[in-house]
């Protein structure tokens, strides 16, 4: 894949596509329990645990290998650590599901 390629896929990222994306997957009863604001902050989440592992590095080509269950127990540590809000295991890990989701509908993670 072309520099330009990646560079348009990763523009292709919405961050208020992916709330909506996540909402719709979600249960009717997450889905009126949840704000989009909390939504956000669980996916703020993901990417400082990419971040922190340098999955973000523009300058690094090598394939990432993401280790779904490591987000989760790192999204999961954080939250209730910021004690923003009392969310339910269920509620995290249908909010990583959904994200991984919305960015597999973009191919980000080919």
């Amino acid at each position: 894949m072309s520099e330009e390629s990646k560079d348009k896929q990763i523009m292709e990222y919405d961050e208020d596509d992916s709330v909506k994306f996540i909402r719709n997957h979600l249960s009717e009863d997450m889905q009126n329990a949840l704000s989009d604001d909390e939504i956000n902050y669980i996916v703020d989440l993901i990417y400082e645990f990419y971040e922190e592992r340098g999955f973000l590095n523009e300058d690094d080509d090598s394939d990432v290998e993401i280790d779904e269950e490591e987000v989760l127990s790192f999204v999961l540590s954080n939250a209730r650590k910021d004690g923003i809000r009392n969310f339910t295991e269920d509620e995290i890990a249908s909010i990583v599901a959904g994200e991984f989701a919305y960015c597999d509908s973009l191919n980000i993670f080919d």
